[in-house]
């Protein structure tokens, strides 16, 4: 079973976060436009499917465990991630600035999967300290995931939602 692939849904976690840096780096080192725009769908999709399970399942199973204002940057960190893979989605590689937006996003992950993976009091260890059942988070996260490959797999995923922090600061 997949699931069992991880001990736990925080090495599930770490698993996507290894798999988009991979990624980044490919992209980096890729040539062509063609190449690149592969690239780019990949992690952009494989970033959409991270948060996802994140929001709906992990986040809200840590909430009253890790410090408030972590929880909150988050969030506001995720978003401003969906705000770019919306964009580069939406424009693709003929976009001006579509390298660009492919580094800053990788820059803008790359520093949020510190604050999550940091030893002591990250995200990932205050929630180890806590008191959350992390295979039976692992094992919804896993069948989330699962369901959600299907569907970028069958006819892609929607644009990225933001979360109701955002949403509530959008003007219509």
């Amino acid at each position: 079973m997949a699931q069992e692939e991880f001990a736990d849904g925080i090495a599930l976690l770490k698993a996507d976060h290894d798999e988009a840096e991979a990624l980044f780096e490919k992209f980096e080192q890729a040539s062509g436009s063609d190449k690149k725009w592969a690239i780019a769908q990949q992690v952009c999709n494989a970033l959409k499917i991270h948060a996802m399970i994140e929001e709906e399942i992990f986040y809200p199973a840590s909430k009253g465990v890790v410090e408030e204002s972590l929880y909150d940057e988050a969030l506001v960190e995720h978003d401003g991630a969906k705000v770019l893979i919306n964009d580069i989605m939406a424009n693709g590689p003929d976009d001006e600035f579509f390298e660009s937006k492919v580094k800053v996003l990788s820059e803008e992950i790359e520093h949020h999967v510190k604050e999550e993976e940091k030893p002591g009091d990250g995200y990932f260890a205050q929630v180890r300290e806590g008191d959350v059942d992390l295979v039976e988070l692992r094992d919804r996260m896993a069948a989330r995931k699962e369901e959600l490959m299907q569907q970028a797999e069958n006819g892609g995923l929607p644009p990225a939602e933001l979360t109701a922090v955002q949403a509530e600061q959008t003007p219509a």
